[in-house]
């Protein structure tokens, strides 16, 4: 198994990221990928707003001709390589989910609180399909900040994209990366 699944404690303590590139299928049924987003938005959430949206790519063609044509309106014509690299990106892994983050506004609770829960929806994503058995990759890249594909996605023009987050099963070991030192992050005050 690629993470211990063993106990909740176990599961948090060994949760790696899988590179989208490198997942295979089966990823999630229906079943469980409703299963994964509700968990997803069981997150710290003030004021009750679910400032953030599930937004399942299910048609992948459509999705790179998207990329390809927001590429086009702020770059100009892509070459081989920069259509080979956004076919590449859409088409990888069997499951794509893009969490926007859409903030309510106005409201009194502050934009930043907003932002960290969507972030907080995208860890919970990436940790509830791990816990059904997959593994998931959060991404970014240049087409989270794309206003084309944002609004292609159905976000308005505060929204923003959180991520772009790949579940599948893992086609090769995942591998461990290094991992912050507990005494030079963790500091007791006063």
């Amino acid at each position: 198994m690629f993470n211990d699944l063993s106990s909740p404690a176990a599961l948090l303590a060994t949760r790696r990221s899988g590179k989208p590139r490198d997942m295979v299928a089966p990823g999630p049924d229906a079943e469980q990928l409703r299963a994964i987003l509700s968990a997803a938005m069981r997150v710290p959430d003030h004021g009750k707003l679910s400032p953030w949206r599930f937004v399942v790519i299910e048609d992948r063609e459509a999705f790179a001709v998207l990329l390809q044509n927001a590429f086009r309106a702020d770059r100009g014509k892509p070459d081989a390589e920069d259509v080979n690299a956004i076919n590449q990106f859409a088409h990888q892994a069997p499951t794509l989910v893009v969490v926007l983050s859409a903030p309510v506004e106005p409201s009194k609770i502050p934009l930043w609180e907003q932002q960290l829960s969507s972030g907080a929806a995208c860890m919970n994503l990436v940790t509830a399909a791990t816990a059904h058995g997959f593994v998931a990759g959060w991404l970014t890249g240049w087409a989270a900040y794309d206003p084309h594909v944002i609004k292609a996605l159905g976000g308005g023009p505060s929204d923003r994209i959180a991520g772009f987050v790949f579940i599948g099963s893992p086609g090769r070991d995942l591998e461990e990366r290094p991992r912050p030192v507990y005494d030079d992050i963790v500091r007791h005050w006063p």
